[in-house]
């Protein structure tokens, strides 16, 4: 249908309905919004900093964020499934200790490594079981781990780093391999490669259902015959497991294993999982946002640097992205219904 208006233009209400349409989808669709609002940030600072658009700094940018956003990948599993962990950052400083204290004594690489994730993975085990045995609000048991697991860290090292960390080790989070002739950090590489797994785990397998099932309705999900207490445990244990490649690759990375590492992390881990879309009511979510909502932190980061703004304020920029983030959850959740 055709209609005529002023100017003798003529308007189709039809291409007017098509084209409201593809917006809706669009808005409708978080991921995408992240993204866009992601490549509004890029592009703001690239046409306002000279350096923004550099490999170089493109690559430091991915980098910085990986090991935030492998951590975050559990972290979202844990809030779809309608929890919040608070110990990851501690989990990720207790897992490199355990590392680089058997790596100093002259343990093989590979047997250090798995000790670690091992580690990584049983807190995790162990917030699951309190929150899903003992019937611990997850707020309190993660809250709890977070200082215990911190705790040790002091107790273990005295309180000094452990450094002199082998070359194998080392390996993990200073190689870069070279694709398309870029040298790609190899932690980018692990966090591509883990949101693809965590992506299909989530989307194409019973426990991924059930995990969306226990967050949206915890209820009507134990009527159906799922194991509530035992999807805790198992994204807990992810949770805890992710937190542990997360800080290992950080430590590699960094090459010191210090007590202090990844201290405070817990508010940039739930950060991202909030502004890349996952409702922390559960129920909702994607991989993919998670990583998108990680990148946009450490574009706002690095966009404040290259602008000349003090480190100082970088806190108070994060916590505001968080308020808008939650704000528009809140806001859209109140929309639905």
């Amino acid at each position: 249908m055709e209609r005529r208006v002023k100017g003798g233009k003529i308007k189709t209400e039809g291409s007017q309905k098509k084209f409201s349409g593809l917006i809706s989808r669009v808005t409708g669709n978080q991921v995408i919004t992240i993204l866009l609002i992601l490549i509004a940030l890029g592009t703001y600072l690239s046409i306002h900093t000279g350096t923004f658009l550099t490999s170089y700094n493109i690559f430091n940018i991915l980098r910085a964020f990986s090991w935030i956003g492998i951590s975050a990948f559990g972290q979202s599993m844990v809030i779809i499934g309608g929890g919040i962990d608070l110990s990851p950052g501690s989990v990720m400083a207790l897992s490199s200790i355990i590392t680089a204290m058997l790596l100093a004594q002259g343990v093989d690489v590979s047997i250090s490594v798995v000790a670690g994730l091992a580690l990584g993975a049983f807190t995790g085990y162990v917030n699951g079981i309190l929150i899903s045995k003992t019937k611990l609000p997850p707020f309190i048991a993660t809250l709890g781990m977070m200082s215990v697991a911190r705790g040790f860290c002091y107790g273990l090292t005295s309180g000094w780093p452990i450094r002199h960390l082998p070359p194998g080790f080392l390996f993990l989070g200073q190689t870069d391999i070279l694709i398309l002739h870029w040298k790609v950090p190899l932690p980018v590489i692990f966090m591509i490669v883990l949101a693809i797994i965590s992506f299909i785990f989530l989307n194409n397998t019973k426990s991924g259902y059930h995990i969306y099932a226990v967050g949206g309705n915890e209820y009507s999900a134990s009527l159906t015959g799922i194991n509530v207490g035992k999807i805790k445990i198992l994204i807990y244990t992810l949770s805890g497991f992710f937190a542990a490649i997360g800080g290992l690759l950080m430590t590699s990375r960094l090459g010191v294993a210090a007590p202090t590492a990844a201290l405070g992390y817990e508010l940039d881990i739930i950060a991202a999982v909030a502004i890349g879309g996952i409702s922390l009511r559960g129920g909702e979510g994607s991989i993919w946002g998670t990583l998108i909502g990680a990148a946009i932190m450490q574009v706002i980061r690095n966009g404040l640097v290259l602008m000349g703004f003090p480190a100082y304020w970088q806190p108070a920029a994060i916590g505001a992205v968080i308020i808008i983030a939650v704000m528009i959850d809140q806001m859209k959740k109140a929309k639905a219904q």
